[in-house]
C-alpha cells in the first residue's frame, strides 16, 4: 500500500492531540465542524501511512508487528469519527450534514484501501497460520482469528477485478446510506404535525400541551407542533381524544420520507440491489447469509426457525387483542382503524387492569429515574458510584456528565446523558462511544446515552412514561457494557460483540427498572412525594401481557420486512418498494391491517443507515438470552452484589474477547433456554 495523501491537521486544531480533559473526554467547547472535517481527511491520511510501514516492513510477520500494529494505528481518525459520528446524529446541522455526504464515500474507500490489500492480508494470514505457535494468550489468538475473518468477510481473498468492483460497491452504499440517514431526519421534521388549537389536544396533559406549544415556538409556529419518534407508533396516539388528529399523526408517521423531494423509496431499493451484488460477489448467496457468517446465529436457517416459531401465536394473540380492543371502540361508536388501536388499548388496560398510564408519569420523574433508579441498580449490583462533573463540557447544553468509579473508589470512565428530542438529533434511542477502554491504549470508557424525551417548560420537571423509563434502562445497559469493558485490545472493547448479541446486556438491564427494591426508591410522585402504591405496581404485573399481541406482531413485522430486503439476489424485481413491502408482509404471514409493522421501509433507519441490516432479529434473538438471565437473577437471589460481580466478570467486562456464547455460559452454566422468553411474551402457557 502507498502512503497516497498528503492532509495534515493543523496543531491548533483540538482533535490533534489525545485531550488533556478527565478520561481523555473531547474538548467540545473548541471543537467546530471544519476541525471534524480537517482530521477525518488528516486521519485517513495518516492512517495509510501507518499501514503502508507494516506492509512495507523487511521483518517477516509477528502479532505485534503486524496486529497490535494494526490496533495502534488510527489513533487521529478514531478521535476524530467518535466525535463526528456523535455530533451528526445529535446536533446536525446543514454544514455537518454537507460534511458527512463528502466524507462518507471517502471512509468507505479508505477503509477498502486497507481490507483489500494484498500485501497486508497476507502478512495477517500469516500470522494467523501461526497462532497457536507463539505462545500467544487467549485474547491476542481471538484477536488474530478476528482481524483474519474481517479481512476475509470484507473480501480480501478476491482478485483484483472483484477488489476494484467492491470497492465501487461500497462507495455507493455507502453515500446512499448517508441519503436515506439525512432523508428521514428531515422528512421527520417536516413531517411533525401543526395543530390550531388547544382543544385539539384534549387528553393530553398540561405538561404534554406545554410541550407541543414549546415545540413550535422553537420553529417559530403558531400553536402546536406534534413532533414524531423514529418507530411507527406515537405516544400521543394513546391520548389524543381526537380521532381526526390521531388519524393524521399516524398517517404523517407511516407516511415518513415516502414522497417528494426526501423520497427513501429508491434509496432503499438501490442500497438492497447493491447488497444483493455486493453478498454474491463475497461468495454469499444473499445479504444476510453474508451478515450470519460472523454472528451467533451463523445461518438464515436459525433464523428462520426461530421466527417461525413465534409468528402464528404472535398472530393469534394480535388477533385475539382487536377482537377486544374493538369491542372497546365500538362503544364509542367507532370502527377500529389503525390509529385507535392505541386509544381504545389504553382504555381496556385501564378498565381490566386498573392501569391508568397517564396517571403514572408523575411517579416517574426523569433525574429521579436516572439518579434514584439508573445509577442507584448499578451501585447496588457492580458497586459504580456517579459522581457529577458540571464544570465538564458536553457537546450540547443539554448534555450532563457524570465520572464512574468503582466500589473501592478507583476510577472507571465518563458518561454522558443528552436526553431531550430537538431539531437536528435523529430520532430513538442509543448509546455509543468517545473514548473505548483498552489496556493497549492505556484509556479508559467514555460512553454516551441518547434519548429523545419531550422537554418539559423551562421550571417544571421532566415526567417520563413507564416506556420511557424502560427505555433509559435499556440504554443504560449499554452503557453499563461500555463502562465494564476490561480488555486489552481496543477491537474488543464494550460492545464491540456480535450484532444478534449486544442488546443481551441492555435487555437484562431493563429487569430493574421494576424491581421493587429498586422501584420503590425512584417511584414517588413529582408533587406529593408520596411512593407508587403497591395496588399501582400490581396493576402494572397484571397488565404485563396485555398489548404483548400487538407489540410482537409489529415487532416481528418488521423484523420479516429486513430478512426480505436482504433475502433478494441482485436481479430481483423490486418495483415499487412499498409494493414489494406489502407483498412481503403478506408472504411471511404477518401483514395486518391494524397493525403495521414497528418501521417500514422508509423509515426504516436500524437497516438502512444503521448497524442492522439483515440483523432486526437481534433484539429477539438477544431477549432469549436475556430472559433466561433474568431467571438466573431471580434463581439465585436477585439484586445481590454477588450477581451483579458475575455479570459484570464473566460477561459484561469481556467485550468481544471470548466468544459471546461461552460468556453467557460462564454466567448461566448451561446454554439458553428459550421458554422463558416465551413465557413472557405470552407465545407459551406461564
Amino acid at each position: 500500500m502507498s502512503a497516497a495523501g498528503t492532509a495534515a491537521v493543523s496543531p491548533d486544531n483540538p482533535l490533534a492531540q489525545v485531550s488533556e480533559l478527565p478520561f481523555r473526554l473531547p474538548p467540545f467547547a473548541d471543537i467546530s465542524d471544519e476541525h471534524c472535517r480537517e482530521a477525518l481527511l488528516a486521519g485517513m491520511a495518516e492512517q495509510r501511512s501507518e499501514i503502508a510501514a507494516i506492509v512495507g516492513s523487511a521483518t517477516a510477520p509477528t502479532f505485534e508487528n503486524t496486529v497490535v500494529a494494526m490496533e495502534r494505528s488510527g489513533a487521529l481518525l478514531t478521535r476524530a469519527w467518535s466525535v463526528f459520528g456523535n455530533l451528526t446524529s445529535s446536533v446536525s446541522t446543514p454544514r455537518l450534514r454537507e460534511i458527512e455526504r463528502e466524507v462518507a464515500p471517502l471512509e468507505a474507500a479508505h477503509s477498502d484501501a486497507i481490507r483489500l490489500e494484498p500485501a497486508l492480508f497476507a502478512r495477517i494470514a500469516a500470522v494467523h497460520a501461526a497462532r497457536h505457535d507463539g505462545g500467544l494468550d487467549e485474547e491476542a489468538v481471538r484477536l488474530v482469528e478476528r482481524y483474519h475473518l474481517d479481512f476475509v468477510l470484507a473480501g480480501a481473498q478476491l482478485d483484483e477485478e472483484g477488489r476494484a468492483r467492491l470497492t465501487e460497491l461500497n462507495q455507493e452504499l455507502s453515500t446512499l446510506s448517508t441519503t436515506f440517514g439525512q432523508n428521514l431526519q428531515l422528512a421527520t421534521e417536516a413531517a411533525a404535525v401543526r395543530v390550531g388549537e388547544r382543544a385539539e389536544l384534549d387528553g393530553l396533559s398540561e405538561e404534554e400541551i406545554a410541550g407541543a406549544a414549546t415545540a413550535a415556538a422553537d420553529r417559530r409556529l403558531d400553536g402546536y407542533l406534534l413532533a414524531l419518534l423514529l418507530p411507527t407508533g406515537q405516544p400521543v396516539l394513546a391520548k389524543l381524544r381526537n380521532r381526526e388528529l390521531r388519524r393524521r399523526v399516524l398517517e404523517a408517521s407511516l407516511g415518513r420520507a415516502s414522497a417528494g423531494e426526501h423520497d427513501n423509496g429508491p434509496v432503499a431499493t438501490r442500497i438492497a440491489t447493491l447488497r444483493a451484488e455486493r453478498a454474491r460477489l463475497l461468495g454469499f448467496a444473499t445479504h444476510a447469509d453474508l451478515v450470519l457468517a460472523d454472528s451467533t446465529a451463523r445461518t438464515t436457517a436459525a433464523v428462520d426457525a426461530m421466527l417461525a416459531s413465534m409468528a402464528p401465536a404472535s398472530v393469534s394473540n394480535a388477533e385475539a387483542e382487536a377482537a377486544i380492543v374493538r369491542e372497546a371502540a365500538a362503544r364509542d361508536g367507532v370502527e377500529l382503524e389503525p390509529w385507535d388501536w392505541a386509544f381504545y388499548s389504553e382504555q381496556v388496560r385501564a378498565e381490566r387492569y386498573a392501569v391508568d398510564t397517564a396517571a403514572l408519569r408523575p411517579y416517574f420523574e426523569l433525574d429521579r429515574v436516572l439518579v434514584d433508579g439508573v445509577f442507584h441498580a448499578a451501585g447496588l449490583l457492580y458497586g459504580y458510584r456517579f459522581t457529577p462533573r458540571p464544570e465538564l463540557v458536553g457537546y450540547h447544553p443539554d448534555v450532563r456528565v457524570w465520572e464512574v468509579s468503582d466500589a473501592g473508589g478507583a476510577a472507571v470512565g465518563l458518561y454522558l446523558g443528552d436526553f431531550f428530542a430537538r431539531e437536528g438529533k435523529r430520532g430513538g434511542a442509543w448509546m455509543s462511544s468517545f473514548v473505548r477502554q483498552s489496556r493497549l491504549l492505556g484509556s479508559s470508557p467514555v460512553v454516551v446515552n441518547n434519548l429523545n424525551v419531550s422537554r418539559a417548560p423551562a421550571g417544571q420537571p421532566t415526567l417520563l412514561t413507564l416506556d420511557e423509563v424502560n427505555t433509559l434502562f435499556h440504554e443504560f445497559g449499554h452503557a453499563l457494557h461500555g463502562l465494564s469493558s476490561a480488555v486489552t485490545y481496543p477491537r474488543f472493547s464494550g460492545t464491540a460483540v456480535p450484532r444478534d448479541f449486544v442488546e443481551f446486556p441492555s435487555q437484562v438491564n431493563e429487569m430493574w427498572a421494576l424491581w421493587p427494591e429498586i422501584l420503590s426508591n425512584y417511584a414517588h410522585h413529582v408533587e406529593t412525594g408520596q411512593p407508587l402504591s403497591q395496588a399501582a405496581v400490581e396493576s402494572i404485573d397484571a397488565a404485563r401481557l396485555w398489548g404483548e399481541g400487538f407489540g410482537t406482531l409489529e415487532y416481528l413485522a418488521a423484523t420479516l420486512l429486513d430478512q426480505a430486503w436482504h433475502r433478494i439476489t441482485p436481479d430481483t424485481e423490486i418495483g415499487d418498494p412499498l409494493t414489494f413491502e406489502q407483498r412481503a408482509l403478506e408472504d411471511a404471514g404477518v401483514a395486518s391491517s391494524l397493525v403495521p409493522p414497528r418501521y417500514r421501509t422508509t423509515y426504516f433507519q436500524h437497516i438502512f443507515a444503521g448497524g442492522y441490516a439483515a440483523g432486526y432479529y437481534s433484539y429477539i434473538w438477544s431477549e432469549v438470552l436475556d430472559a433466561d438471565t433474568v431467571e438466573w437473577f431471580k434463581e439465585n437471589g436477585g439484586l445481590r452484589r454477588e450477581n451483579g460481580d458475575a455479570f459484570r466478570t464473566k460477561l459484561l467486562a469481556v467485550g468481544g474477547s471470548v466468544d459471546p456464547l461461552a460468556a453467557f455460559r460462564a454466567v448461566r452454566g448451561r446454554d439458553a433456554d428459550p421458554q422463558p422468553l416465551l413465557r413472557r411474551r405470552g407465545l407459551a402457557p406461564a
